[in-house]
C-alpha cells in the first residue's frame, strides 16, 4: 500500500528552523517527482517546493525562495524540507506529495496535479 508520512512539525519562534520528513512506504521514490504543499487555515492549499525524481531540479514558490531547501534521499525512500528564517505566515499544515515520472506532470505546477498525499503535518510560527 503506497503511504507518504510527514513528520517534522512543530511550534517555533519567528526566525526558528524546522526540518520537515517526508518517509514513502509501498513504492519507490525514485520514479516519482515530489513536492511540499502547505495550507494556512482559511486558505486553499498552495505549492512549496518541488523536486524532480532524481533530485537534479528543484523550484520554489517565491514566498519561500533562499529561506527554504528541499532535498530528497531515495535510497532511504525519504524527502526533506529544511526551512529557516521562519516567519508566521509560514504557519499551516504542511503536506508531501508525489507525482509519477521525473517531473510529475508539471513539476508541481498545482496539487491537482499530484497524485498521492500525505496526511500532513503542522507548523506553527508564533512568539
Amino acid at each position: 500500500q503506497l503511504q507518504l508520512v510527514e513528520s517534522g512539525g512543530n511550534l517555533v519562534q519567528p526566525g526558528g528552523s524546522l526540518r520537515l520528513s517526508c518517509a514513502a512506504s509501498g513504492f519507490q521514490l525514485d520514479y516519482y517527482a515530489m513536492g511540499w504543499f502547505r495550507q494556512a487555515p482559511g486558505k486553499e492549499r498552495e505549492g512549496v517546493s518541488c523536486i524532480s525524481s532524481s533530485g537534479g531540479s528543484t523550484k520554489y514558490a517565491d514566498f519561500v525562495q533562499g529561506r527554504f531547501s528541499i532535498s530528497r534521499d531515495n535510497a532511504k525512500n525519504m524527502m526533506y524540507l529544511q526551512m529557516n528564517s521562519l516567519k508566521p505566515e509560514d504557519t499551516g499544515v504542511y503536506y508531501c506529495a508525489a507525482d509519477p515520472g521525473p517531473y510529475g506532470k508539471s513539476f508541481c505546477r498545482t496539487a491537482d496535479d499530484m497524485d498521492y498525499w500525505g496526511e500532513g503535518t503542522l507548523v506553527t510560527v508564533s512568539s
